[in-house]
């Protein structure tokens, strides 16, 4: 069996029991199951959610995201083998760790494979909710250009390249397209302040401005949880993205909770911790992936001018990037799993089989 076969880029395409089109992401596909199999999971399973919550099933993929586009490699690579596995089993991990110190739910109820996860549905949050340890990525390209506010937080002079700053600090963006909020720009993923979310807290589906204290405090507090667990491995968490959303749980509470990853090289920075102490950058994220392109393609402009995408999908389109390179990345994504999990990743031959397999005989989802 050739790497490419090997490697899950299309994950749409599930024989997945739905009455809902599918909604297929970057990296991930949602299967909104019916409500006659939502109920009946909910009460065979015990998930704690009400009895008529909406489920679905989430099924990951190898697809390599990078710039909003997606690249491929020589020899019909369509995806880095291994990249999904070990993306859920470090948020698997990272959640589980969540769990064991008193923080937030997640909105995963049941891991029936290494690629899929029945979740629940939640209220987002519109908020891509960051947090920096380091000045490093778009905050020292600000920076570094003479800015010294960045999502309403004062900077000061002489800071360097990747070093470490006084404290954690928050610097969220918004999730999609938000209109009619003054002050912030109707485009995706664009830096807002505190006062924004304050100012217009229901614009970004947050009920009260009480709930911006507690998305901080879970933000920080999850932030602190993997920041840890990494140090003790000699790594360091640099940056990293939640999302949060609301749910309901079986008697009617409603809460905030952790959604989509968590501490992930998808949505973190991690670097080497002894590479570091010896002046260096070592990678173990999808940054060292980012950079790769950046010095690859002759212009780099085109991957960091949102003004340029029809140039940068052209090059993710035409350009199959080396095999070396693919496996380079999955090196580094199952890497940094078995690392944080302390558990050999164990890849199937064919995910794809085995995930039909058990949504057929174990979840009686599949006809």
């Amino acid at each position: 069996m050739s790497l490419a076969d090997k490697v899950l880029a299309v994950n749409n395409d599930l024989p997945i029991r739905t009455n809902s089109p599918v909604h297929s992401g970057k990296v991930r596909s949602v299967y909104w199951l019916t409500e006659a199999d939502s109920r009946r999971l909910i009460q065979q399973k015990g998930y704690d959610v009400a009895a008529d919550a909406p489920l679905a099933i989430m099924v990951i993929s190898d697809r390599i995201s990078a710039f909003d586009c997606i690249w491929h490699g020589e020899g019909g690579m369509n995806g880095v083998p291994g990249k999904g596995a070990a993306l859920n089993a470090i948020s698997n991990h990272w959640f589980k760790l969540f769990r064991e110190n008193g923080l937030a739910d997640s909105h995963i109820l049941d891991i029936p494979h290494p690629f899929v996860w029945i979740v629940q549905k939640a209220k987002p949050v519109m908020i891509e909710a960051i947090c920096r340890q380091y000045i490093t990525g778009s905050m020292w390209r600000a920076y570094s250009k003479g800015e010294r506010e960045f999502c309403g937080i004062q900077l000061p002079d002489g800071l360097q390249k990747d070093q470490k700053l006084a404290e954690l600090l928050i610097t969220p963006s918004t999730k999609g397209i938000l209109k009619g909020i003054p002050g912030v720009p109707e485009a995706d993923d664009v830096n807002i302040t505190r006062n924004n979310l304050e100012d217009n807290f229901a614009a970004f589906n947050l009920r009260s401005k009480d709930d911006i204290n507690q998305y901080e405090k879970l933000l920080k507090e999850g932030f602190g949880v993997i920041s840890d667990a990494l140090a003790a491995l000699d790594q360091i968490f640099v940056d990293t993205k939640f999302e949060f959303g609301y749910v309901t749980d079986a008697v009617g509470n409603e809460k905030l909770i952790y959604m989509d990853e968590v501490g992930t090289p998808d949505s973190s920075r991690i670097w080497d911790g002894a590479a570091y102490r010896e002046g260096k950058i070592v990678e173990n994220s999808k940054e060292g992936f980012r950079q790769w392109l950046l010095n690859h393609f002759p212009d780099p402009d085109i991957l960091l001018n949102k003004e340029r995408m029809p140039e940068r999908a052209a090059l993710a389109r035409d350009n199959a990037l080396p095999e070396a390179v693919m496996m380079s990345i999955s090196a580094t994504y199952v890497g940094i799993a078995e690392k944080v999990t302390g558990k050999k990743l164990l890849l199937s031959d064919n995910p794809k089989a085995d995930i039909i397999e058990i949504l057929r005989d174990q979840y009686d989802l599949i006809d």
